[in-house]
């Protein structure tokens, strides 16, 4: 074999690994979508991707493993969007407004994942999926916290309240929308009512920056 055929079959070796890596990850979060409130088995995901659990576990050494890769799908998949919505000359209130829509959307497509983001999937589970899990938190509020804070530079605005405190309330309205979707067992669509929601908080968002209000 030269050295073209065996550096096409090392990818096409790779590229194999990688599927397999993909429907294993695939299977386990179509899992958490129909078992809400179940707790996943490797043996379980074995006779749902179709293979041993030795071979899951050629894969990834641990279920911990596993469930990372999903939540690393999550934090790209929001993060990269975040960024787009960034790089558009939006006010602050539409980019405030995107990034909550998207976390709901996003929530909303893909309902085992929002087990994942809730914690409802972690019971019993390593602590560092916990952590890993309230650190995505942490970056959504803080990316919230920073274009409120970006507004009096951008547009002459100010939040009512202060950024910390606005950005702790808007996400956690947006959490709240999550939790009631997988309690619901997925019958409350986060996006409900979003809207109508959307404009109350609104209202109350932000203010001129001449006019009184804390730093």
């Amino acid at each position: 074999m030269n050295s073209t055929h065996a550096v096409s079959a090392k990818a096409a070796r790779a590229d194999k690994k990688f599927s397999r890596k993909e429907h294993i990850l695939q299977a386990l979060a179509q899992m958490l979508e129909s078992g809400p409130g179940e707790r996943i088995t490797t043996a379980a995901l074995a006779r749902e991707v179709g293979v041993s659990e030795a071979a899951l576990y050629r894969h990834f050494p641990s279920k911990a493993r596993m469930f990372e890769g999903l939540i690393k799908f999550i934090e790209d998949t929001l993060f990269i969007r975040i960024n787009r919505i960034l790089q558009d000359e939006l006010s602050t209130e539409d980019r405030c407004e995107k990034i909550l829509t998207l976390l709901l959307t996003f929530a909303e497509k893909n309902p085992g994942m929002t087990r994942l983001m809730t914690g409802d999937a972690l019971a019993g589970e390593t602590e560092r999926l916990r952590v890993r899990i309230s650190q995505l938190f942490d970056r959504l509020e803080a990316q919230l916290k920073q274009i409120l804070r970006e507004a009096q530079i951008r547009e002459g605005l100010k939040p009512k309240v202060s950024p910390a405190v606005l950005a702790s309330l808007l996400l956690a309205t947006a959490e709240g929308r999550l939790m009631q979707f997988v309690r619901s067992e997925f019958k409350r669509p986060p996006t409900e009512h979003w809207d109508e929601q959307w404009s109350y908080l609104a209202e109350n968002l932000l203010l001129p920056f001449t006019e009184a209000a804390p730093l």
